[in-house]
């Protein structure tokens, strides 16, 4: 099989992660790519499994060693980035990488894979429902809930860079067209 990738990339809350999930579990040619990252772990998250979870001086080494396809900092002080042995891993185990990332992750990414890469942007029915499902998640401060709302903001001026644009409205909706898509990427 070809090396490709399968980019989902949307502001948080938008539901690209379910998705994503969803089409690991009903796709066993996909193998999710395990991003780096500085921030706190979650309740319920696994290192190793969700993220690489690694300090903020674990993280400029690999920078400073060239071992980041692509990184940055996203929301204040906090790094994210996609390891290069991470492809190499999933790649050697004849998979399709897909990907859940922000937007200027997703577009680093499409960038350097060119026409390996399908890249779908998960658009929230609106601001105020991305709102309304950051707050459910009883995850966020008043400041980071404001962060994430404005980084959205930005990430929306974004979705026409993508291959598609998918909205994430009704979810059942959302995860047949996610297959589809993904299934007629992966055949071509």
């Amino acid at each position: 099989m070809e090396n490709k990738v399968i980019i989902f990339c949307a502001p948080s809350g938008s539901g690209k992660t379910t998705i994503v999930k969803h089409l690991i579990t009903v796709n066993d040619k996909l193998a999710f790519s395990i991003s780096a990252c500085t921030r706190r772990q979650r309740p319920g998250e696994t290192d190793g499994r969700d993220y690489y979870f690694i300090s903020h001086n674990e993280f400029k080494k690999k920078i400073a060693n060239d071992e980041f396809l692509e990184y940055e900092e996203v929301y204040d002080g906090n790094f994210y980035g996609t390891l290069k042995s991470e492809i190499e891993r999933i790649w050697s185990m004849g998979k399709v990488l897909i990907f859940d990332v922000d937007a200027i992750g997703g577009l680093n990414l499409k960038r350097y894979f060119g026409d390996k890469a399908l890249t779908v942007f998960i658009k929230p029915p609106g601001i105020d429902v991305l709102n309304k499902r950051l707050r459910e998640r009883s995850t966020e401060t008043e400041e980071t809930l404001k962060a994430r709302i404005d980084k959205a903001e930005l990430e929306l001026g974004l979705e026409d860079k993508f291959d598609v644009v998918l909205v994430n409205d009704k979810l059942d909706e959302a995860l047949i067209k996610a297959e589809n898509l993904v299934n007629d990427f992966v055949k071509a």
